[in-house]
């Protein structure tokens, strides 16, 4: 994950994660083939991309000159999956982490410094990967989130288990007012920051034993103007359909790394 210390003229000023915590703040692709990757993603979204500050083998996709998304072509060199991985904001990396640890959970990768913050890659106890942030969320937290997914979904076995985990290790519905607010709503566990939707957990109906087939992994959704065509342009370069309505669309680019399309329109 990388973001550039400078902010454009009138881009909003920097936001610490001390003041925002436990939402989702980012998203990064690792991938292969850099140059396909960046191809079809500018013609799915429209992204521009540019280099980041960590070296040649990383990237930042802007929309409308703000930074939304990274790209790592490490897969094959770090040996790890093709993938979309969300990343959640957290007042002190090194704290999280031992909280991961503490609940025997995986610390994959970090904390690592990437000016101007600190990142680290872990997975839950159920193995899906997520990511930790800790430092400015430059261009401010409500542009990004705006400007880049509608928000992430955890598909897991047990949603409340996960619910539990996930609250303890990044201060979710705590007795401060910066934390995230939790409530189960439709058969899903919701997560809110300032009254947004940022997050959802899923697995299954109320009450129903854990489903050992689900192989848990967080799934970044990215909200768009036209479904239809985001789908076509997927086929066309390669990807794939994997599940198509009118609001949503389920696709796996070039690639292989799987992320979900929902209408701006939808509710």
């Amino acid at each position: 994950m990388d973001h550039d210390r400078n902010t454009s003229p009138g881009e909003p000023e920097a936001v610490s994660t001390r003041s925002v915590f436990g939402a989702p703040c980012w998203v990064s692709l690792t991938s292969r083939d850099v140059e396909s990757t960046e191809a079809f993603y500018e013609a799915a979204f429209g992204w521009k991309w540019r280099p980041a500050s960590l070296g040649e083998r990383f990237r930042i996709a802007t929309a409308n000159d703000v930074p939304v998304a990274g790209l790592a072509a490490v897969a094959s060199m770090w040996q790890v999956a093709v993938a979309w991985t969300p990343y959640f904001a957290v007042p002190d990396a090194d704290v999280t982490v031992s909280r991961v640890r503490e609940r025997g959970a995986t610390v994959a990768v970090g904390p690592l410094s990437f000016p101007p913050g600190r990142a680290a890659l872990l997975a839950d106890r159920d193995g899906a990967t997520f990511g930790i942030w800790e430092g400015e969320l430059v261009g401010g937290w409500e542009t990004w989130r705006r400007s880049a997914p509608a928000f992430v979904r955890l598909h897991t076995r047990d949603a409340f288990d996960a619910a539990i985990f996930y609250g303890e290790v990044l201060d979710w519905a705590s007795a401060d007012p910066r934390s995230c607010e939790v409530r189960y709503e439709g058969g899903e566990v919701v997560l809110r920051s300032g009254g947004n939707v940022v997050a959802r957990i899923e697995s299954g109906a109320l009450e129903a034993a854990p489903d050992p087939t689900v192989r848990p992994n967080w799934q970044v959704h990215f909200s768009v103007s036209d479904v239809r065509s985001c789908a076509r342009v997927t086929e066309s370069y390669g990807g794939s359909v994997l599940r198509e309505s009118a609001t949503e669309a389920v696709l796996r680019d070039p690639d292989g790394a799987r992320f979900t399309v929902t209408s701006r329109d939808a509710p």
